[in-house]
């Protein structure tokens, strides 16, 4: 439940608890759900509608302790805190989860400042509120080891959820945008949104960017990750590219052309059609993830949020 993690933007994951249920296209291959399935004789026991959460052992609640104390060493390396995402197999603010279980996570996170708490949700909606009723709508803010995220896999998300994101007081908001489905736009007004409110890119300090893997996993398109990683820079935020996951660009100069099924995708993820000759179309390549690796345009993008020692 709590490890050394091979996340790319993490040192550790804890799991408070485990389950949860589908809240977008996001969520069709849960590695997550298909891991809790294989765990209990084939069937996802804690997944879906009514199902019970399963809160973790005493033992593991105690991992994070044992990483705080163990923060000069790792400080005197690295030299910065190690960080921890939260809740890889769960989400923190899953209306399910036991209101009490949230308030014990908090206590923990309280009590563990020399770590950096990695809180990702497709619940943002929720966060406000829940944190308000366990400590206050500002317990974030006056924290500096809690990093709140979103995950965010198309426009239609983005819209809907960064403004709710940005509403909740925290020092440091970040987007993970995996499995990325189509092409987003953060660095522009939204009209159609009333209020005309101003780029959904401001008051986001942290974006994460990064393809799908696993079975039936389904492709990024590199023109999506390049314009991400661009509007990025033209608005001084920080980007990490994790990974291509199971397709990478069949151009690429490390993409061995011997190897992998090939699919034309265009631009903005609408299924490749001969007749029409508009859009951009990128030529994917089926290599699996190891392969793939996480280089755009040939170089790693490893940046984190300013201050976030």
């Amino acid at each position: 439940m709590s490890e050394n993690s091979k996340i790319e933007w993490t040192d550790h994951t804890f799991n408070p608890w485990e389950g949860c249920q589908k809240v977008g296209p996001g969520c069709d291959h849960c590695y997550a759900e298909t891991r809790n399935a294989r765990f209990a004789g084939g069937t996802a026991i804690n997944w879906g509608p009514g199902a019970l959460r399963r809160r973790t052992s005493p033992a593991n609640w105690r991992r994070p302790l044992q990483w705080n104390k163990a923060h000069a060493e790792f400080f005197a390396q690295h030299g910065r805190r190690q960080r921890v995402f939260c809740a890889s197999l769960a989400d923190v603010f899953d209306n399910a989860v036991d209101p009490a279980w949230r308030r014990d996570l908090f206590d923990l996170i309280e009590l563990t400042p020399n770590l950096i708490w990695l809180l990702l949700t497709k619940r943002i909606g929720n966060v406000f509120e829940m944190v308000a009723r366990a400590r206050s709508h500002d317990w974030l803010a006056g924290r500096d080891n809690v990093w709140l995220g979103a995950t965010i896999v198309s426009q239609a998300e983005a819209d809907r959820d960064i403004p709710k994101l940005l509403k909740v007081p925290a020092r440091v908001r970040f987007l993970s945008m995996e499995p990325l489905l189509g092409p987003v736009q953060l660095d522009q007004f939204h009209p159609t949104r009333e209020p005309v409110l101003p780029p959904l890119i401001e008051g986001v300090d942290w974006v994460i960017v990064g393809g799908e893997s696993g079975h039936g996993a389904r492709p990024i398109n590199p023109a999506w990750a390049r314009s991400l990683r661009d509007q990025c820079a033209a608005a001084g935020v920080r980007f990490l590219f994790k990974q291509w996951g199971e397709w990478m660009p069949a151009d690429a100069d490390d993409c061995d052309p011997g190897i992998g099924n090939r699919r034309l995708m265009w631009s903005d993820g609408v299924a490749y059609s001969e007749q029409d000759g508009q859009r951009a179309a990128a030529l994917m390549a089926h290599v699996g993830k190891k392969a793939a690796g996480r280089l755009l345009d040939g170089r790693t993008h490893d940046q984190f949020p300013r201050g976030g020692v």
